[in-house]
This record gives C-alpha cells, structure tokens and sequence, in this order.
C-alpha cells in the first residue's frame, strides 16, 4: 500500500503538535532527522495515518519513529495495540524513549541507520523527477 488513508479529523491537531514539539522531538529532528543526516530521506513531523498521528514518518520506507514519554501500563497497552495496527498496514514502527534521546542522540542516530539498513530497500518508489 503506498498511501495508507488517514482520519481527516486529525489533521488539526497534527498541525498544532508540529507548532509546539517536546524536548525529545525537537533534538531528534535537529540532530538526526533533518538536513542531510539520512542523505535524501524525507522525515515528516507529526503525520496522520489511519486513525493515529505518528512523531515522524518516513513515506518512502514507510517508517515511523516514535518518542515514548514516561510510560505507564495504559499507556503501554496503548502503543502496542497503535504499533499492531501500523504494522498491518505495512508500517514499521520505531520507538526511542525520551530519555534515550536526551542522552544519548548519537547511539539514537546509529540504531535507526542500522534499522533503515536493514529494512533494505526503499519500500516505496519516488516519484519520477519533475525537473529532469
């Protein structure tokens, strides 16, 4: 599936996550996600799919990274049964804790490499260059 259909009712709140990111978001998305870190690999901040808004996604890998604030047990329960469901739609989903992130940026970076490595080839064909 290439487009995965999203609750349009979501797209609101998607917009104000966007204007106001935690900590933990912020410094993954400058240190890690944005700019030239994944060469040409296109991170979108807080993206609508199906009935969920997910931290950041990567379309062509349809990838998904989430960051985990202090969990609980409803909370836990929670992510497991969004991250079953992403993963029925061909979704990977990736989670980090704040902490992890906090403290540790740079092994953050290293394991995503290795996880869009090992997910091997881009899952998604890009778009044919308009310019070229």
């Amino acid at each position: 599936m290439d487009y995965i259909p999203y609750n349009q009712s979501l797209t609101k709140r998607a917009r104000e996550n966007r204007k106001s990111p935690t900590p933990a978001e912020q410094k993954i998305w400058l240190f890690t996600l944005q700019g030239n870190k994944f060469k040409d690999l296109k991170f979108i901040h807080q993206k609508p799919l199906d009935e969920y808004i997910v931290d950041f996604y990567c379309s062509e890998y349809m990838l998904a990274v989430e960051i985990d604030g202090d969990s609980h047990g409803e909370q836990e329960e929670y992510d497991r049964k969004r991250t079953e469901r992403l993963n029925s739609l061909d979704v990977t989903v990736v989670r980090y804790s704040n902490e992890e992130v906090m403290k540790n940026i740079a092994g953050v970076y290293e394991d995503l490499k290795k996880k869009i490595i090992d997910l091997g080839k881009p899952r998604k064909t890009k778009p044919p260059d308009k310019w070229g």
